[in-house]
């Protein structure tokens, strides 16, 4: 969370460094190499490294914010805290505020334009803002979560997603977004699971990929984010250490960020608030340095989060508190690999000057982060480009305008997973009579975190959606409220269901918006929101248990930031869907698949246990992780049914990563490879025939397991390596080949070593990382 203290003081010593680089002009620098745009990125970086002082560096390594220039309540200028800030901290700044459209894109344009033409250098800034699923500003479009967005599995809607967000913010002035995630949901108690895409790295690695590309084809950097291991904390507390070992990083946590980062050629990149194996991500030479730099030659920049830097003393310990040594921090973070220090926290690197003059930081630390920052701008073109906003009248024409509203639509209808569907009670005929029940049916967009202030009240409710849609009689009760036990307003709940041919039922989980999130407003997900229990709370759940014995067909919704557990509901009702936190067409797309216009295609991104207890449950468990002899809670005379793993319940998830319905159903059949001998160097071609064996057109999602039979070391069972989404016509067959490079099903051997080891892989083709429907053997020379 970016905490942001407008800036009234400014000091003389402050006042005499604005003097020093503001009023001057650049005009000295204009036969300069780096103000060539025909000369190459190197010698730019080069030429503008040799002509700055040490405080015109440091200002590049510092986040600063539009609320030190414009007052985010009143919009008035502050030319002095514009000086200032363009002193001090002109690298990079922050717009994320809950102010008008044009606030932001005017006060980016005094900024820019005070950089360009009344600095001695001329450096342009980026100019950052939040987007894990929309640009964060009013009116901007509103896309579903990313745990939602993964289970589309559909990766060139997503790249879409991220040209249409590129295309929104850089109307206004913003060139550089904190997005994409790239961290894993392995731990479901922990409260951001809903910006994740989902518990598996392949998966993954190729939606934060298309992301990238999506949002850097608009001219907007990416900030990959949080790297790295971080979304696994002890006992699931937001920042907690995350513990694990060398070979599981590299095996699990970084190759989606591999994918995002290096193929996807991401100018930035944001390191994380935890500890992994002890070592704070944000000063760990390690991952930052070694494997980043060294193995991976990434060449951009790193920027902490916000405040993350101050936790080296206050949180981790390895420093001074009170009063904060801000000396210790830069000397740990800096030489590391965390080039830059976002705000939010104690601004320690303003002591880079002083640490130089004293000897104890080399310049050539400091000249190397600088060299990463002023590459990334160089590489996106900031200095031919730095404010590339629109005319106030055209803003309409590229945010928020039609294509942006559709695809929201579309992307949230193939999100949404269908996990039962009894007597195929689905899709329902649009004259039939509905009850909506539920707090998560009507009054607010049930949206993720990282929207801004009040976008609870615009948008498609699912009510409103079903009404849209229907032909029949549509009538409404609560039922209860979310965060209360409260059953009084049961009894209208459950006429209404009494009177209507069929019930939908809508409950889950709640975030909140950027303002009410961090002001202590109650939530069950978000981020610092965490969870020891993945049950709905309150009434919720009697309320669906007693919608449900009305006798009355019952279709449960589930609108969520992570899985809900609840497998007595899954076992008793008609219809079950997961729509993990919508887009502001939440209602209508609910509304395209509950009445047939859609045919649901989506699969979970995540598994879902039977409760807590048996967490994690993700499928890629190393080989022996997983022993099976489960018990039950009650038979239906009531007696307890006991076994050993677990005494009562099962180690395996009640619905398993990749698994999803359709109103239509498929046949898998000849499961071939292109060879079935290859070496470390070649690619195999898994080929599939799938056919539609129903009436109804559609999408099918296949998916390519694979196992290394005998290893030297532990490894994952078995691991996505592949997928496909094809629209598959009623009663028509495709032959749909899915490309694995040999090289990537290779390990980390005993001496941390990757190797491609000789010997037989299993290829499995199916539905479902479960739900296997072909097999084939590949054998490595």
């Amino acid at each position: 969370m970016l905490l942001r203290v407008p800036i009234s003081i400014v000091s003389a010593a402050s006042l005499a460094a604005c003097q020093f680089s503001s009023g001057t002009g650049n005009n000295g620098t204009a036969g300069a190499i780096y103000k060539n745009p025909s000369a190459s990125i190197e010698a730019r970086v080069s030429d503008l490294l040799s002509r700055m002082s040490i405080e015109e560096k440091t200002a590049q390594l510092v986040q600063g914010d539009l609320s030190t220039w414009i007052n985010t309540t009143t919009n008035a200028f502050n030319r002095t805290g514009l000086e200032w800030s363009m002193a001090n901290r002109a690298g990079t700044f922050y717009v994320g505020f809950p102010v008008p459209q044009q606030w932001v894109a005017e006060g980016v344009k005094k900024a820019q334009d005070y950089l360009m033409t009344e600095t001695r250098l001329g450096i342009p800034a980026l100019v950052q803002s939040e987007a894990i699923h929309g640009f964060l500003i009013g009116n901007a479009t509103i896309f579903n979560s990313p745990i939602a967005q993964a289970c589309s599995f559909n990766p060139a809607l997503v790249e879409k997603m991220a040209r249409i967000i590129a295309r929104e913010s850089l109307a206004l002035g913003v060139n550089q977004l904190f997005a994409p995630l790239a961290d894993l949901a392995r731990e479901l108690r922990y409260g951001r699971v809903e910006e994740t895409y989902g518990e598996d790295p392949h998966l993954v690695g190729e939606m934060a990929y298309s992301y990238v590309k999506g949002l850097q084809s608009g001219n907007v950097s990416s900030m990959v984010k949080h790297f790295v291991g971080f979304s696994a904390p002890e006992q699931g507390l937001n920042t907690g250490p995350v513990h694990g070992g060398e070979r599981e990083m590299r095996t699990t946590w970084m190759p989606p960020f591999k994918r995002a980062i290096i193929d996807a050629d991401a100018w930035s990149i944001m390191s994380a608030y935890h500890s992994y194996d002890g070592v704070p991500a944000v000063a760990d030479p390690h991952t930052l340095t070694d494997v980043l730099r060294g193995e991976w030659g990434y060449k951009y920049f790193v920027t902490s989060d916000a405040g993350a830097t101050d936790r080296l003393c206050k949180n981790f310990k390895m420093c001074r508190a009170d009063p904060i040594d801000m000396e210790a921090i830069t000397t740990y973070a800096l030489p590391a690999g965390n080039d830059v220090e976002m705000g939010g926290g104690s601004f320690s690197f303003k002591m880079i000057p002083q640490l130089i003059e004293s000897g104890k930081l080399q310049m050539t630390i400091v000249d190397t982060a600088v060299e990463r920052v002023l590459r990334a701008k160089f590489t996106q073109g900031l200095f031919e480009n730095p404010y590339l906003a629109v005319s106030a009248n055209m803003t309409t024409q590229l945010i928020h305008n039609t294509e942006a509203v559709d695809l929201a639509r579309q992307l949230d209808a193939e999100s949404i997973v269908l996990l039962e569907n009894r007597e195929n009670l689905l899709p329902l005929k649009r004259s039939a009579n509905v009850a909506v029940i539920g707090p998560m049916a009507d009054g607010f967009m049930n949206y993720g975190d990282y929207v801004v202030y009040r976008s609870q009240y615009q948008g498609v409710t699912p009510l409103a959606g079903i009404r849209k849609a229907s032909n029949g009689t549509i009538t409404y009760a609560k039922g209860c409220e979310r965060w209360s036990d409260d059953q009084s307003e049961f009894p209208e709940a459950i006429a209404a269901a009494n009177a209507a041919d069929v019930a939908v039922i809508v409950v889950g989980t709640w975030s909140r918006d950027q303002q009410e999130l961090w002001a202590g407003f109650n939530a069950t997900t978000g981020e610092h929101v965490d969870v020891n229990s993945l049950n709905l709370v309150g009434a919720m759940a009697p309320l669906v248990k007693a919608i449900i014995a009305t006798g009355k067909p019952t279709v449960v919704v589930y609108s969520s930031g992570k899985p809900v557990t609840e497998p007595r509901i899954s076992q008793n009702a008609g219809a079950v869907l997961q729509q993990f936190y919508p887009s502001e067409e939440g209602g209508n797309a609910l509304a395209d698949i509950l009445f047939g216009a859609v045919n649901p295609s989506g699969k979970l991104s995540v598994g879902i246990p039977y409760t807590i207890g048996s967490s994690p449950t993700f499928y890629d468990y190393l080989n022996s992780g997983r022993s099976i002899d489960a018990g039950d809670f009650a038979n239906e005379n009531g007696s307890l049914v006991f076994g050993h793993q677990y005494v009562q319940g099962t180690p395996m998830p009640q619905y398993e990563f990749g698994y999803g319905k359709s109103y239509s159903t498929f046949k898998y059949s000849h499961v071939t490879l292109s060879k079935t001998t290859a070496t470390a160097e070649d690619t195999v071609t898994a080929t599939v025939s799938v056919t539609n064996e129903s009436e109804r057109d559609g999408m099918e999602v296949v998916q390519l397991y694979v196992s290394d039979l005998i290893t030297s070391v532990t490894v994952p069972n078995k691991q996505l390596r592949g997928f496909k989404k094809v629209m598959i016509k009623a009663r028509e067959t495709v032959e749909i080949g899915i490309d694995v490079k040999v090289q990537d099903l290779g390990l980390w051997d005993m001496r941390m070593k990757y190797v491609v080891e000789p010997g037989e892989f299993a290829f499995a083709v199916g539905s479902s990382s479960l739900d296997i429907r072909g097999n084939a053997t590949l054998t490595v020379e």
